[in-house]
């Protein structure tokens, strides 16, 4: 089962936002390509690669876009944790984050 952290949702809506504002259609199928991403990880759950900067094995991503989907496997859940930009300093945008 896939589940959204708070923050993680949060991220979907901003960048909703932030590509609406040149264009909705883009926007729209940004998101649901992400989305559309997530529903993979309930039968493919180390799809993604390990996250360079956390070395967990647990903690890994998919490259979505220009955006790095970053979550977590636990057993019997996948946590979508971030959703960050690919050229924003991963370190600083990970600490930021209420996780």
């Amino acid at each position: 089962m896939v589940k959204w952290s708070v923050p993680a949702r949060n991220d979907l809506k901003q960048i909703h936002a932030y590509i609406a504002k040149d264009s909705k259609y883009y926007a729209r199928n940004v998101i649901q390509e992400i989305v559309a991403k997530t529903e993979t990880l309930t039968e493919l759950p180390e799809i993604g690669r390990i996250v360079p900067e956390i070395s967990d094995q647990n903690i890994r991503e998919l490259i979505v876009y220009s955006y790095r989907l970053i979550y977590e496997i636990s057993e019997g859940e996948i946590a979508i944790l971030a959703i960050i930009h690919g050229k924003r300093d991963f370190n600083s945008a990970w600490n930021a984050r209420d996780h």
